[in-house]
C-alpha cells in the first residue's frame, strides 16, 4: 500500500470560480482560459499512467478530464464527487454573505438548504474507500471544497481542516503515503503554462513520482 498514490486534479477556471461565486450544483462549463488550462493538465501529466480516473459528472470536471487526455486504463463517474452544496448561499461570494452573517466560513458555519460538513466528510471517505479499491494509481478529477475535504480526510482529520489547504483551479495534488502513514506528497501544483492565470497555485514538480 505504502506506493499508492491519488492525484487530486481540480478543474480549470469557470466564470463563477474566476469571480469567486461558491459554485455546487450549478452545472457551469469552463471559460476559454479554463479549456487552455484543461489543455495544459494534459501536457503535465503526460507520461503518467493511471489505473482509474474518478471524475465528478459535473462538466466542469467532466472537460477538463476530456480536454486533459489521461491515459487510464479506465474511468469512473462518482457522484460522491461532486462539489459542496452550498443551499441558499449557492453563487455568492463569500463577502456577500458575511454582509448578513459576518465571519461566515464553509468550513465552520452552518449552510441553510445546504450540506453541512459532516456530510460532505462522508462523501469524501466513500471516494478515498472507492479509490483504494482500485489498483494502482488512482487520479481524481473534482472540485476545490470537495477535494480540500477529501485531504483532510485522507489525514484522519475534521473536514474542517480543509480551510488550510488553498487550491487553485488547474492544479494538481498528490496524496499518498510515508511508510504506512497517509501524507500530502505534492499540493497545489500549477498547469504547464506559465501564461495562464492559476490563482494561488505553486509549480508542478512531483506528479511523475
Amino acid at each position: 500500500m505504502s506506493g499508492r498514490q491519488l492525484v487530486l486534479v481540480r478543474h480549470g477556471e469557470t466564470e463563477w470560480s474566476r469571480t469567486g461565486r461558491h459554485t455546487g450544483r450549478t452545472d457551469i462549463a469552463l471559460t476559454e482560459l479554463g479549456q487552455r488550462q484543461a489543455d495544459a493538465l494534459g501536457l503535465m501529466l503526460r507520461g503518467v499512467r493511471f489505473a482509474t480516473v474518478l471524475v465528478s459528472p459535473l462538466q466542469r470536471a467532466t472537460e477538463t478530464l476530456g480536454r486533459a487526455s489521461v491515459n487510464a486504463a479506465r474511468v469512473r463517474v462518482l457522484e460522491e464527487l461532486v462539489e459542496w452544496d452550498y443551499g441558499d448561499y449557492e453563487g455568492r461570494t463569500t463577502a456577500e454573505i458575511r454582509r448578513s452573517v459576518p465571519d461566515w466560513t464553509i468550513w465552520t458555519a452552518p449552510v441553510p438548504g445546504g450540506e453541512s460538513a459532516a456530510e460532505v466528510g462522508r462523501r469524501a471517505d466513500f471516494a478515498i474507500a472507492t479509490a483504494l479499491d482500485e489498483g494502482g494509481n488512482v487520479a481524481i478529477f473534482a472540485h476545490g471544497h470537495l477535494l480540500r475535504a477529501l485531504t483532510a480526510r485522507w489525514l484522519g482529520l475534521d473536514v474542517s481542516a480543509g480551510r488550510h489547504f488553498a487550491l487553485g483551479t488547474a492544479t494538481v495534488s498528490i496524496l499518498g503515503y510515508e511508510r504506512d502513514t497517509p501524507v500530502i506528497l505534492g499540493w497545489n501544483e500549477a498547469c504547464h503554462r506559465h501564461d495562464l492565470d492559476t490563482s494561488t497555485a505553486g509549480t508542478f514538480g512531483a506528479a511523475k513520482t
